[in-house]
Parts: structure tokens; sequence; C-alpha cells
């Protein structure tokens, strides 16, 4: 046939020469610290994480296998550790707007210090604020007081009563009250009696109870402003006893957190709000009586959990900067969640139950998500998107817009955020994120795209004997002698289907590695050679071929019927190649042309 060239059996592979090889196997090299073949992806990826601006995310894309993830994490884990470690952040109690939760901002590690000092702080305060109201001092005081209440109390009426009985009437008490009644005989007068009276005499007494029920009223308004003033000099002397506990306990902390303007505002707002209800920290008698361990009619447990401090990223142990991987990335998993606890068939919620998510962990830092993961959650994709466009996140109940009756819950403040996020997906997600949503574009600006083969020459094949001697030391796997990863080299030049290349699908050399230590070992050879490397292939092959070795059954059988002799017009035999995914192979099929007139 005119122009073909008949290809020789050693032209159809390229076979790897092993003692080109310096090493006599694995345990004399070291394991591989570098990428292998993917110099456009990694200065990608240098360029994404180097620039600043927070619209310049990436999307790593590449084939399966290519190493993608571990590529990127490890070079992003490099990079972050040394960077600055970011800031903790906490939420506390608002006391001016009880649903919107404050969130402070603190140097990492001091927000863990700022939870013991509060925890400290509200240990004393249940200890110290109960003994000033039991001690001597304060009881003294406090009964001096009521003693000067009630002996001016009693003076006012005492006079009241003998102004009463001059005019012949006298001060009863009643369940509503106390009420001026004519008297006879010292005794309250019956009403028939009353009637029966003059009436010269009956207009004498009702021009009296008329004079005296004004006096009355004086008295008791007199009497009321006896018992506040009590009351203020009460709530006095409780202000000055606690002020002995508190003030300096406010103040050492005030010290401490000279520098955070917003952890002097809250203590200041704690102190006011000790002060305000003092009356919520005094012991009280429990109550007997007790139903699902809840006492009833017993003052409730003081507010001390208004005092605590949720923090929701703590990086006192972290190095660099966060780099975190979400495996799961929901949208809770993501940008946290707002818990409730359920008493008595009741929810309900506070700040402490505010749980911090995926972003808040790598906020100053690194997100790593699955691309498919993101597209697959609900709400997850526009929320990332928002948060980059606003650079804050929101922890929030997404589904509150969707609920046919809308429930108060808690809308702590947004936090913003500085935070690299890093997509990995495969190029048919790239393509159809880049042509159909244009925010995309704006926002992850940068494309790192793995290669799925590099050239075969001689330095990439001695980066394949490195990355076999990092998968050996790694997994505990029997070393490779020059055969063996001469054998691995020519079977990434068939995975890169050109002899000129070699794969870097990593993960099938990877697995090709495991699977021919594991036959060395069954045979308790110490190095791994070349037919040990075949043999992993063939058995791979048989666990997978059980469908072409019944198409060839077929064959033989003549139910597939194909002619390997002879000569037919209009007819010649091809080869179809069938792919199960996890298995590719050829199925011979018979071609055959028509011709006709036109």
């Amino acid at each position: 046939m005119a122009g073909s060239e008949r290809l020789g059996v050693e032209e159809l592979a390229e076979l790897f020469d092993a003692s080109e090889f310096s090493f006599e196997s694995t345990v004399d090299l070291p394991s591989l610290h570098e990428i292998i073949g993917q110099e456009r992806a990694i200065r990608s990826i240098e360029f994404g994480l180097g620039i600043g601006n927070s619209s310049y995310n990436i999307f790593v894309l590449g084939e399966g296998g290519t190493g993608k993830h571990t590529t990127v994490m490890d070079f992003i884990k490099k990079k972050a550790a040394d960077e600055t470690c970011p800031d903790d952040w906490c939420y506390v109690h608002n006391f001016t707007s009880p649903d919107t939760p404050m969130a402070i901002r603190l140097p990492s590690g001091k927000g863990s210090f700022f939870v013991e000092e509060m925890n400290g702080l509200i240990a004393s305060l249940k200890r110290d604020i109960p003994r000033v109201f039991e001690t001597k001092d304060y009881e003294s005081h406090r009964d001096e007081i009521l003693d000067g209440q009630q002996e001016s109390t009693k003076a006012i009426f005492s006079r009241l009563e003998k102004t009463a009985i001059e005019h012949g009437l006298i001060l009863r008490k009643s369940s509503s009250g106390l009420a001026m009644v004519p008297a006879k005989d010292g005794k309250p007068m019956k009403q028939e009696v009353f009637d029966k009276l003059p009436i010269e005499e009956k207009s004498k007494i009702e021009a009296n109870l008329k004079l005296l029920q004004d006096k009355l009223s004086a008295a008791i308004r007199e009497a009321k402003k006896i018992e506040k003033d009590t009351r203020d000099r009460i709530a006095a002397l409780d202000r000055e006893m606690v002020q002995y506990v508190v003030n300096p306990m406010i103040n050492e902390l005030l010290e401490k957190f000279r520098d955070f303007s917003k952890v002097l505002e809250f203590l200041e707002r704690v102190k006011a709000h000790i002060f305000a209800n003092i009356d919520e920290f005094k012991p009280v008698e429990p109550m007997p009586l007790a139903i699902g361990g809840l006492n009833l009619g017993q003052k409730q447990e003081p507010p001390y959990e208004r005092y605590r401090v949720n923090l929701i990223v703590n990086h006192g142990e972290t190095t660099g900067a966060p780099v975190v991987f979400d495996s799961n990335p929901t949208y809770y998993n993501l940008f946290g969640r707002i818990e409730y606890r359920v008493q008595l068939g009741v929810a309900s919620t506070d700040f402490t139950m505010i749980k911090g998510g995926s972003i808040h962990k790598a906020n100053g830092g690194y997100l790593v998500v699955n691309a498919l993961d993101v597209l697959k959650n609900i709400f997850v994709y526009d929320s990332i998107k928002r948060m980059i466009k606003n650079g804050e996140v929101k922890i929030e109940d997404v589904w509150e817009q969707y609920k046919v009756v809308s429930t108060s819950t808690l809308k702590p403040d947004a936090i913003p955020v500085n935070i690299k996020i890093v997509l990995i997906g495969d190029p048919f997600l790239y393509y159809l994120l880049y042509s159909h949503d244009r925010e995309y574009r704006k926002l992850f600006k940068v494309k790192a795209d793995f290669e799925s083969t590099m050239p075969r020459d001689r330095d990439n094949a001695e980066k394949y004997a490195y990355f076999i001697s990092s998968c050996c030391g790694k997994d505990s796997l029997v070393p490779f002698d020059r055969t063996g990863v001469g054998r691995v080299v020519e079977y990434g030049s068939r995975l890169a289907g050109d002899k000129s290349k070699l794969s870097t699908r990593f993960n099938d050399i990877q697995n090709l590695v495991e699977e021919a230590s594991y036959w060395a070992g069954t045979d308790g050879a110490k190095l791994v050679t070349g037919e040990y490397v075949e043999r992993a292939l063939k058995e791979k092959i048989y666990r997978h071929s059980r469908i072409e070795d019944r198409l060839r059954e077929y064959i033989e059988e003549d139910t597939i019927m194909v002619q390997t002799e002879g000569a037919a017009v209009g007819q010649v035999n091809g080869l179809a190649v069938l792919s199960l995914g996890d298995y590719t192979f050829g199925k011979p099929s018979r071609i055959t042309a028509r011709t006709y007139m036109g």
C-alpha cells in the first residue's frame, strides 16, 4: 500500500534501560520533596497565593490521579508555615441588644486567656457576692435601716390613731387596706347603729371621716416615701458592699486588657449589669418542690452565663497561617451554626451556642474545598461568592427565609474575612462555571491546570525513582531495585499513551508500587524486581478482565464471528476499544463498505 510503513514489534513500546540508573535500589535514594511535572500549575498556584487581591482565588483543575489535592496541600502548607498567625475571634453577650452577640477580635492566644479570666471572674462572683450578704456587718446595717423605717412608720400611724380617737373614729385594717370608721366604746360602730343616730351627729361623724381620711392618705404617702427611702438606702448599702468585691476584680481585668477597646467596653457593661441586678446575686433558700430538675417558685440562677466568652476561633497553638481542607463543605460546616437546647419542650439559644465553621478557622489563611462538593451542597456556592464580595462572614439560619412561621433567633455580628479559597475539580467544572457564571470569572481569576503527562527523559525517570522511594518509606513497602523502577517507568509511558512521555497520574503509579511490593512480600523477596512489577500488572489485568475473557470465549465459540483468513470485497476487520472505567481492552469488529451509483 503506497505511503504505508510496517512497524516492528520493538517500535511499539520504548523499553527502559535500567542500567542507566546510578543506584542499586531505592534504599539508596532520599524521599521526594518536590512536585513532579507540574511547573505550569505550580507557577499558577504561586501567583494566586502571592497576590493579595481577594478576587484572585484559585481553581485547580486536572485529570483524576494527578495529585492535585496532595500537591496543593503540601505547597500551601509550606507557604503558610512562614506567614503570620491570624487573630482569635470570640462572641460575648450584647447587653444593649441581646439578639446581636458582639464579636471581639484578639491576638492569637489572647482568646483563650480572655476565656480563662472571665471564667475566673464568674467563679469569684459566685463565691464572694453571696458571702457579702451573709456577713454580720451587712446584716447589722440592713437591720438598722429597716428598724428605722419601722419606727418612723409606726410613729406616723400612732399619731394618726390618736387623732382618730379624739374625733370619735378608729383606724381599721382590712383586706383592702386601711380605712377610718366610726367608733363606739373603742370598737367599730355597726352600720345599723350609725343609721339610727341623729342627723346632726351623723353629719359631724361624716365631716370627721373626711378630715381623717385625708390625713390617712397623707400618712400612707409619707409611709411609702419612707419605704422608698429605705429601699434606696438598702440598695446603696448593697451596692457599697458589692463594690468591695466587684471593683477590684473588674479593675484587674481592665488593666490586663487595656489595649483592647472592645474588651474594655464589655467589662464596663458587665460591671454595670452586676450593680443593676444585685438582687439576683443574693443567696436564696432552696425550694423543696422540683419538677424536671427546676425548682418551682425559686429565683433562677444568677445570670453568670451572660459574662462568659464563646471562643469560636482559637489560634493559641497555631504556627503560621491556618490551612483548612473541608471534606464535607455543607453550609453549616463552612459558615458555622447557631445550636439550640430544648427544655420542657421549649427550644432556646444564646451566644454561647454559636459555633464557628471552616471559614472562621481558615480566616487569615487558606481554605481548600472540592469544587463538586461545593456545587452539590445547597446555598454554599452563592454564599462563598457573597462572602468574597462583602469581605465578611455571617453566622445565620439559612433556612429561616423558607419557614412558614418566623422564629426568633440570634443575629451575631459579622466577622471580617481575609481568606484565600482554593477549589479543586475536573476541567469540566472549571469551563462550565467560567462559561455560565460571570461572577465566577471575577472571583476566581487564577487557573492552575495540572498536566497529565511530562517528557520522558533521564531526569524525570530519576524523579520516578525518588517517588517510589518516598512510597516505600512512607508505607513501609519492600524497596525496588533498578529493574523494578525501570519497569514502572515503562508503565508510566503506557499510561501516557506516548513512548516519549511519562504519566503524571501518580495515584496509579503508587497503586502499582504497592501491588508489586505485595507480590514481592508474598515470596519473601528483599527487593522488588521488574518481574514482580510485571506480575502486579498481570494480576491486575486478571482481576479486571472478566468481560474481555467472556468476549474471547464468544469469538472462539463462533457466537461472535470474526474471519481471520482470506479476503472479502468491501469488508475488513477493525478493532473497537472498549473502556469500562477501570479497564480498557480491544474488541474485534467487522467493518463493511457499500458503493452504489450516484
